[in-house]
């Protein structure tokens, strides 16, 4: 049994969701790997969708979805902060049923991106607004300052992000003092 069946058999929700967006991916000539604790297919090494499921909806993500033209306009950007990946979101299988052919026209597409060579162009991290807080902290603690910028830049986008989100200042000062010791231990905020 390998890991994708594993992971099948230990799912309680979405089951045979999951099943027939596996079965899709499939047909479509996708190569099954399991990657992120999760069933991911990819083309020629390259991820093209991974399958999820949440409390609310099971999903198919496109790694590169904002690439995609979307004519069914129903790719979803997970969250604010997510650059490339889109999500197709179901909350039952005969919606996965009624979209099965415009589902397998969407991962064509993605597999034709990857042949085209198609990249998505990331914000950098320089990009990011760095929070008055962060900037004030900085400019008190050079040692704080210093131990930031060894951070990867994924790592610093992480915690940009994280302080930023918080609507007072105050829950950002706290969020900066809170989280010190790990950007002094190089890791991000959600690492432990």
């Amino acid at each position: 049994m390998n890991e994708v069946d594993q992971y099948i058999q230990k799912i309680k929700s979405w089951k045979e969701e999951t099943i027939l967006l596996r079965q899709i991916c499939l047909d479509c000539g996708l190569l099954e790997d399991f990657k992120w604790m999760h069933p991911c297919y990819t083309y020629e090494g390259s991820n093209i969708v991974l399958i999820h499921g949440f409390k609310d909806y099971f999903a198919l993500l496109f790694h590169k979805g904002v690439l995609l033209r979307d004519t069914q306009n129903i790719l979803i950007q997970q969250t604010e902060n997510v650059q490339s990946a889109r999500q197709i979101r179901f909350t039952s299988l005969p919606e996965v049923k009624e979209l099965k052919t415009v589902i397998k026209s969407y991962i064509k597409e993605a597999v034709q991106v990857e042949k085209d060579g198609l990249e998505v162009e990331i914000k950098k991290t320089s990009e990011y607004d760095v929070p008055e807080e962060l900037k004030d902290a900085f400019e008190h603690d050079l040692d704080l300052k210093d131990a930031f910028k060894k951070l990867t830049p994924g790592r610093q986008r992480g915690y940009l992000l994280y302080f930023s989100q918080a609507k007072q200042a105050e829950t950002r000062k706290s969020r900066i003092k809170k989280y010190r010791s790990k950007i002094f231990d190089v890791k991000g905020y959600n690492e432990r």
